[in-house]
Formats: C-alpha cells, structure tokens, sequence
C-alpha cells in the first residue's frame, strides 16, 4: 500500500504560525507629556496628494456614503467615499453635488434667457434646486436676475409671460478678483443674496452666493481642494475603467479600487490601468500583507487595508482568510512609508482608541462604515424596533448589496442567475440611530487626541514615532471597559454593546 503520509513535519510545519494581534489585543503605553488633548493636530495625508484635518474617511457601502454623508464629512475635516452601486451617471452627479456644495464662486451657473416663459425657468430653477438665475443673452452677457420671489406665485407676472418682463434689471455684479469680505459687504448694502461674477466684457463666469459665503465661514476646518471646492472620494471596480474616467471628470478627488482582495494579480494589472487613465489620485485596497504592498507602492498613491475585520463582514469566517487588523495595518506600513504612500485602515473600529492605535500600528487614517451607517446623513433607512429607532446597514458582501451592485467586480465571482446560489461575505444588520454626522465624528477626533495627549504627540508624524504598544491579556480587555457598575446614563463615546 503506497504511503499517503507526507515526510514527517511537512504539514506540521505550517503550525508554527507568526502572531497576529487586533485593536483589543494592545494599549498605548502613556508617555511623559505637555501636550493638551486640543493642542493634538490630527492633520494627515490619505493620499500623496490629499491632506485632510481629520484623518477619517467613510466607507464605500450604499447603506454609508452617498453625496449628503460626503458633504458632511468634507465639512468636518474627514473624506466621505461615495459607493458604487449607483449607476456611472448617477454616481458622476454625486461626485458633482459634493464639489458644488460649498463653492465659494459657481462656475456651474444655473442661467436663464430673456425669451423664456416664467413657467419654464420656475420648473428649471425647481430641478435644479436654486432660487434664483442669472438672465443672460447668446453672448452670456448678464441683462438681469430672477428668483423665486420674482415670480412666485405668479402675482405680478403670468406664467406664460417672458423672463424679460419678470426679471430684475438693474443687477449688481462684481469681478472674479472680489473677496469674499467684499462680496459679503456688496450683498448687504444692496440686500442681496447672489452676485454674478462678470469679466472685462461683462460676461457671467461665476455667481456668488451668501449661502456659500456663509458656510465658508462657519466650516472653517473642511477639506478642501485648491479651489477651496469640498474634497470627496468614490470606489470604483478594479477592471472599471469608464467608471473611473466619469468620476474623474465630475471632480474626485481620490478614486478607490474597490476589491475584497486586492493582491491578486488581475486586480493589479486593472488597478495600474486606471491610475495610468485619469488624473485623480488612486487609492487600491484592500490588503492585509506586506507581500502585497510591495507589489502596489511603485503606483498607488494609498494602500487601503483591511481583509474581514469589519463588523458586518465574514469573509474570514467564510473563506478562513483574513489577517487581524493592527498586524495587517502595520505590515503594509512597513513597506508604504519607505515609499511615501499613505496607508489607511479600513475596518473593525468600534472605539476612538481604536481609531488612534490604528495610526500608532502606521496607519495614516482611518476608514469606518457602522460607526457613521447610523448618522441621520447616512442613505440606510429607518426602522424602529421595541421602540427604539435604526438605520440599515449592510456589507457589501451581503445578498442584498450583491444583487444591486456588481459582486463579480468586488469579489471576483460571476453573478450567479439565482438568490440561493450567491456565496456571501457579509450580513444585513442595523445599527441605533445617532443624529447628525458632526457629533459622531466631534467624539471620535476628540478621542483621538486625547491618545496623542497620553504619549506626548502634537502632530500625526509625531504620535508615529512616539507611539509603543504594550499587549493586554483577556482580563486587561475586561478590566479597559466599565465594569462591576450598571451603567445608568451612556456617555456619547462609549456603548457597552459594542465591546
């Protein structure tokens, strides 16, 4: 009888496996300090070419980020990742609210003709969401402005009557070179709320708005591009080429391969393809192993990185994959910061501590999708249950999410014909109800600093190298949350369920 047994130790040496450690498995050493948790400047890079205030994204999941999630997190310092199970043209437009939201000049200017009947630029100005238009001739040279006051509700004017006899004519315009202190003066002396930028010929070529004004001023720690437009992100398919090419001409900022396992090699052929087609910069994940970021860094301009640690995500138990994420996080940083690439860690955060060790593990920032799925911004619906409200939230390798977006690109299987024979790697859930976006992301920057403050950090490169783990047993686990106590009024930072 042949022998099947394999030389003596073979197999047996696949056991002696290197440890791998997770968020709860390590604690930062506190360190001599004069730094104030406030004083703590989260400033880091995503990319090679983007720098955010607060260095925490939103992740890719329809039940996440859409453009109002993305323009909350702009505002607030953070990057919002627009998902992709939208169709090309509908995820463009997504793309192009976020850059239109906060603009300090509009070059997109919403415009109406002297011929137009009142009914047809009331309907124009209702589509497009403005309350008001230039009035403009073949030459774009500004004759007037309406708004809705002008014509609503047709007192003065008919619907079927011209824009010309609507329109207001005698119209305060101002140059591109207008600041927005002046703008601001110009609206109030005339008890205006929109100025159209005009140039030497009197051409309209922007609008200002007081709105735009205003939210400038009140966001004054946003992320913003060069042209002080908000910053957004948005996922594309590692072989979605034309997905990419749109997304890039609306504006993005970062473009984000989006792929359960990015270190197989037809992921990294695509994901070259399209870093070399657009001009935005790409961030390709995920990962989990130094192997793979050796094989990425020459072109990627971020790692993202994160194999099954999200809280509605099995792939690891489904597919026996997977690398603990503090571990993970600091493996492909060992070979991205040679490089000057960003790393981002995506997933299995529940705490802002475990935010702030994932940027001690080399981490440049942090991805997060249940802990923002829950924000009254967030597209998830609303469910009430035993009397307390939800929001939706699944992976994006759950049934539901796979049968409205493309699992073939995203996990590398073809679509199957029916429900029964999808193979999933995540679950539907929900999540409790948390209000808006800003107090979430207040808790977990605030968190975060107070973990730069313990070690004695002003600055991300700082808390980096500063930074020491030491390992915690399973009664150091226990003994780091509330124990021995009911817990009588729940502090905003802290939910028992979630440990």
């Amino acid at each position: 009888m042949a022998n099947d047994v394999p030389p003596d130790g073979t197999f047996s040496e696949k056991l002696r496996v290197p440890e791998a450690l997770t968020f709860d498995d390590v604690l930062l050493r506190p360190k001599e300090s004069r730094v104030e948790p406030d004083e703590a400047d989260l400033t880091s890079r995503v990319s090679k070419n983007v720098e955010l205030p607060t260095p925490v994204l939103s992740a890719a999941m329809d039940t996440v980020t859409e453009a109002d999630l993305a323009i909350a997190m702009a505002r607030h310092g953070g990057l919002g990742v627009i998902h992709r199970n939208l169709d090309v043209d509908e995820m463009a437009r997504h793309v192009e609210k976020v850059k239109r939201a906060d603009e300090l000049i509009i070059r997109d200017v919403v415009t109406a003709r002297p011929e137009q009947t009142v009914r047809e630029v009331d309907e124009l100005m209702a589509r497009e969401g403005v309350n008001g238009a230039p009035v403009v001739n073949e030459d774009d040279e500004v004759l007037g402005i309406i708004s809705g006051t002008d014509i609503r509700p047709y007192l003065e004017v008919g619907e079927q009557d011209d824009v010309a006899e609507a329109m207001t004519e005698e119209v305060v315009t101002a140059r591109e070179d207008t600041s927005a202190r002046e703008a601001l003066e110009l609206m109030y002396e005339h008890k205006i709320e929109r100025v159209p930028i005009v140039d030497d010929d009197e051409r309209l070529v922007g609008l200002l708005t007081m709105q735009g004004i205003l939210q400038r001023r009140e966001y004054d720690n946003a992320a913003r591009d060069e042209e002080g437009r908000l910053r957004v992100g948005a996922a594309v398919g590692p072989f979605e080429t034309d997905r990419a090419l749109a997304i890039d001409e609306a504006g993005v900022d970062v473009v984000f391969i989006d792929c359960a396992h990015a270190h197989n090699l037809n992921v990294v052929d695509g994901a070259r393809e399209i870093k070399e087609s657009v001009d935005a910069d790409v961030v390709v994940g995920n990962i989990g192993t130094r192997e793979a970021a050796e094989d990425l860094v020459d072109f990627a301009d971020g790692l993202k990185v994160g194999i099954g640690p999200g809280s509605i995500c099995t792939t690891r138990v489904v597919s026996g994959a997977g690398m603990p994420q503090i571990s993970a996080v600091a493996q492909v940083a060992d070979v991205a910061s040679e490089h000057g690439v960003p790393v981002i860690a995506d997933g299995g955060i529940r705490y802002s501590g475990d935010a702030i060790k994932a940027l001690a593990a080399g981490a440049d920032a942090v991805m997060l999708g249940s802990y923002f799925a829950g924000t009254a911004e967030a597209p998830g619906r609303v469910v009430k249950m035993n009397g307390k409200k939800y929001k939706q939230y699944r992976g994006m390798g759950s049934v539901g999410a796979m049968q409205s977006g493309d699992d073939e690109n995203r996990y590398l299987k073809e679509e199957p014909e029916q429900e029964e024979d999808y193979v999933p790697e995540g679950v539907e859930a929900a999540t409790p109800y948390k209000g808006p976006l800003r107090d979430e992301l207040h808790q977990l920057a605030g968190g975060m600093q107070s973990g730069m403050g313990y070690v004695g950090a002003e600055t991300v490169p700082e808390f980096k190298e500063r930074s020491e783990f030491v390992r915690v047993s399973s009664a150091g686990q226990a003994e780091s949350h509330a124990h021995d106590v009911v817990i009588t009024d729940e502090a905003p930072n802290y939910s028992p369920d979630s440990s």
